[in-house]
C-alpha cells in the first residue's frame, strides 16, 4: 500500500511535469521558475497561506479564490495564475510546495544544473553566497544553484547538502562533538 507522501510525490510529479511542458511549449520556463520561487517563499514566510492550502475546513472554491488573489497580487504570469488555478480547482492545494519543488527540481535537471541547499545562521552577504557558489562550482565540476536557507540554532557556520552528501561546518555541531569528546575524556 502507498504511504501518503508517496502519494504526495507523485502527484506533485505529474503536476510539475505538465506545467514543465506547457512553460517549455510556450518558452516560458525562466518567468514560470520565477513566479513558482516567488511562490514557495510567500509559503514559507506564510502561517496563514500554509493554512490555506493544506486546511480540509476551507472549502475548495474559497481556496481557489484566495490562491487566485494571492498569485494576482504578487504579479505572476497567466501561464502560473492558470496552472495554480488547475491545482485548486482539482482540490489539490496540498501538494503545492512538493510541486514546487518538482518543477525546480526538474529545470535543474535537464539545464545540467545541482542544486546545493545551504543553510547558515545568519543571512549570507551577495559576495558570501557568490564565494559558496563559486566553491561548489569548482569542487563539483557543474552549474550550481544556491538555495539559501536560515537555522538561527547553527550559531554560525554553514551546513551544505549537495543530493545526499552533507558538509556540516557549523559551530553548533563542532560544540556538539566538543562535548561528546569532553563526556569520553571523563
Amino acid at each position: 500500500m502507498a504511504t501518503q507522501s508517496n502519494v504526495v510525490s507523485v502527484i506533485a510529479e505529474r503536476y510539475a511535469s505538465a506545467v514543465y511542458e506547457l512553460a517549455d511549449e510556450a518558452k516560458v520556463l525562466d518567468e514560470t521558475a520565477a513566479d513558482l520561487k516567488s511562490l514557495q517563499e510567500m509559503l514559507r514566510e506564510s502561517a496563514d497561506l500554509q493554512t490555506l492550502i493544506r486546511s480540509p475546513l476551507i472549502d475548495a472554491d474559497a481556496k481557489a479564490a484566495a490562491i487566485e488573489a494571492v498569485l494576482a497580487q504578487a504579479g505572476a504570469a497567466d501561464l502560473t495564475r492558470r496552472f495554480i488555478a488547475v491545482i485548486a480547482r482539482n482540490n489539490r492545494l496540498a501538494v503545492l510546495p512538493a510541486t514546487i519543488d518538482a518543477f525546480l527540481a526538474e529545470l535543474a535537471h535537464r539545464r545540467g544544473e545541482i542544486t546545493a541547499e545551504v543553510t547558515s545562521a545568519q543571512p549570507l552577504k551577495q559576495s558570501q553566497l557568490e564565494s559558496v557558489t563559486n566553491a561548489l562550482r569548482s569542487a563539483l565540476g557543474s552549474k550550481v544553484t544556491v538555495d539559501a536557507k536560515l537555522d538561527p540554532s547553527l550559531i554560525g557556520g554553514l551546513v551544505v547538502r549537495v543530493g545526499s552528501r552533507m558538509i556540516d561546518a557549523s559551530l553548533k555541531s563542532k560544540l556538539q562533538r566538543l562535548q561528546l569528546a569532553m563526556k569520553g575524556a571523563q
